[in-house]
């Protein structure tokens, strides 16, 4: 494999741990009061369409204007006070790069919030392509279109590409790419549907071991 294309959310950061208890308990409440929304159905989705598909759906009580001011408050607070980075995640990133293997970071989320990340981490040249779903015409995820977009940066076919997501949208999303399709399963997410994606693991040794493998195999 030439190429490894990391999530943000949930992979990079712990940050579905607060995302989820967040949407569960204050947002989708106020948002759609009358619904009970499994937070599933909107994981992995940027936060602009999570809004247009509830509305679309159930019908929202609250305006977007509203919607997008708490979101964007939450998530200002969230990666800049509150997330951790994922165990181990600088020394594979220098084992990828010792193997000549270009590194993404591809994300639903808006540009801001993935400089938020970068920033607080010291990891603004860790990655060759940094890729919001805003950067792509088409739908964010479960749409195949970011991850082919980043392959498209990286010069490198989705083929030949390892994907590592945690949640239902984002491992439909890049196995719909091509890519090999790494689930990290993580306490946020009970009970998802994983079976698209080719392996599935469960905690931060196991990644970076599956990572490397898969790479090695390429």
């Amino acid at each position: 494999m030439r190429a490894v294309l990391f999530d943000m959310d949930g992979v990079l950061v712990d940050s579905e741990d607060y995302w989820v208890v967040y949407e569960r308990d204050e947002l989708l409440p106020e948002v759609v009061p009358h619904a009970d929304v499994d937070v599933a159905e909107i994981t992995g989705m940027n936060y602009r369409e999570i809004y247009d598909s509830l509305e679309s759906e159930y019908g929202t009580a609250l305006s977007r204007e509203a919607y997008l001011e708490r979101f964007e408050e939450f998530a200002h607070e969230l990666y800049t006070e509150r997330v951790s980075l994922l165990p181990g995640f600088h020394d594979l990133r220098d084992e990828l790069a010792e193997r000549g293997v270009a590194v993404a970071l591809v994300s639903s989320s808006p540009h801001d919030w993935l400089e938020l990340v970068l920033e607080r981490f010291d990891l603004a040249g860790d990655f060759d392509a940094v890729v919001s779903a805003d950067d792509v015409d088409g739908g964010s995820k479960p749409e195949p279109d970011v991850f082919e977009h980043a392959a498209a940066e990286l010069e490198v076919p989705p083929e030949a590409c390892v994907a590592v997501e945690d949640s239902e949208h984002g491992v439909e999303s890049a196995a719909r790419a091509g890519t090999t399709t790494v689930a990290y399963r993580i306490d946020a997410h009970d009970d998802l549907d994983l079976s698209a994606a080719d392996v599935v693991v469960d905690s931060p040794a196991e990644l970076r071991e599956t990572v490397l493998e898969l790479v090695e195999a390429g």
